[in-house]
């Protein structure tokens, strides 16, 4: 099961080839552009509301190695977002990231290292884990616990920005990499996704700002006020250009946080990648739960061999207490899963559609049913569990009294 945790995000690779294409002055790994490719407006890939807005949680305690790999693929929006940053990569057109993390009696800490990965890349991913993924220390005398996680980038697949293509395409990266410092535009949306907003860019020679930022009506109150705020942040954008430049920007939004429900109103494209970001997160709930009810199993069977050893009635109560909690985190390990297998049908029905409008979409669809057949397979495993951990609790009984 954590082994299918750990690559949550399998059904993206097969789907994202070219969607968030970010063309690049050839390097490693990349061919050369046309003279169309360098005249393209590029670097606009979506953002994450998410890196925004991080989900800070309690992990369970003591760690253990579901508990940190669901806080390791937690935080996966803030790593990638690490890696948009043409600064934190290196000339190679994928990046790979591994973090192993070791919990002992003195805390946490987190060996990043990786392909392509610069020494900004590592301080940028050090901060994210360093500040969102803190375990409670172990016991003096408990064994360190170590859990190793991956994360891949890749710019054909994931957003990221590449500088010197053209004037355009350079300052459409300055806004991009902006945009983790505008959160306080963001601020209605920490549930939800915002409308695709279209603007229109004017920047002259000479100008140290661009001297125009229009961005079309949303269709929503809560889309203008948004649009309202962003083309406040543009407008104070430095800029630069040898003649004039007049061009489109598109900002999509994307959050990891929100609940499926949000994305209804979404293109279908991009709500497939919308729910793509909320699958990840359901894994790593999940993972967290599995990792709890682990805990619980642990403590209980302690008590219960201190009970078959003693045979002390006494124990009876703690015995009572110890199995009840563990099957509250077999629940909350039962409804985690559930929560995974609605983002897994939602996106294979979602998939199903946009595979009879155009074919490119089978390979989705394999990934998308063999993604929700492990969920469910996970979700009956889990649920067998918990009806074993509820038949296992002690059951007190009178016996009724002895007749004179």
């Amino acid at each position: 099961m954590l082994r299918r945790l750990a690559v949550a995000s399998v059904i993206l690779t097969a789907a994202c080839a070219g969607q968030q294409k970010t063309e690049a002055p050839a390097a490693e790994g990349q061919k050369q552009m046309t003279k169309e490719e360098r005249l393209r407006i590029t670097n606009q890939p979506p953002f994450d509301l998410a890196t925004c807005f991080p989900h800070e949680q309690a992990l369970p305690s003591p760690a253990n190695e579901g508990v940190l790999v669901g806080a390791l693929l937690s935080v996966r929006p803030d790593v990638l977002e690490c890696l948009v940053d043409p600064a934190n990569r290196g000339p190679a057109a994928s990046t790979k990231v591994t973090v192993k993390t070791t919990v002992n009696a003195q805390g946490a800490t987190h060996a990043v290292s990786g392909e392509n990965l610069t020494p900004a890349g590592t301080a940028c991913i050090q901060q994210v884990l360093d500040t969102h993924v803190k375990p409670t220390a172990l016991a003096a005398d408990a064994k360190p616990v170590e859990a190793t996680y991956a994360y891949d980038h890749a710019t054909a697949n994931n957003p990221s920005v590449t500088m010197g293509i053209n004037e355009g395409s350079d300052f459409s990266g300055a806004v991009r990499l902006a945009e983790k410092s505008w959160c306080d535009c963001f601020a209605g949306f920490k549930a939800s996704t915002p409308p695709v907003l279209s603007s229109d860019i004017h920047i002259v020679k000479g100008q140290p700002n661009p001297t125009e930022v229009v961005f079309k009506p949303s269709g929503s109150t809560e889309g203008d006020q948004l649009a309202s705020c962003l083309q406040a942040k543009v407008a104070k954008m430095p800029a630069t250009t040898t003649g004039e430049l007049k061009f489109p920007f598109r900002f999509v939004f994307f959050n990891s946080q929100a609940p499926v429900e949000a994305s209804a109103s979404m293109p279908p494209e991009l709500r497939f990648f919308q729910l793509e970001l909320a699958r990840t997160q359901t894994a790593a709930a999940s993972a967290i739960a599995f990792g709890a009810r682990t805990n619980a199993a642990d403590t209980y069977d302690a008590v219960v061999q201190k009970y078959t050893k003693t045979k002390d009635y006494k124990l009876f109560d703690e015995l009572s207490s110890k199995c009840q909690a563990l099957v509250d985190s077999a629940t909350k390990w039962v409804d985690a899963l559930k929560a995974q297998e609605t983002v897994d049908q939602t996106t294979l029905t979602l998939v199903q559609e946009l595979k009879a409008q155009k074919e490119d979409w089978a390979p989705v669809e394999t990934a998308s049913q063999e993604a929700l057949a492990n969920t469910q397979k996970d979700l009956s495993a889990a649920q067998q569990r918990l009806a074993a951990d509820q038949g296992a609790c002690p059951k007190k009984s009178y016996a009724p009294a002895k007749k004179k």
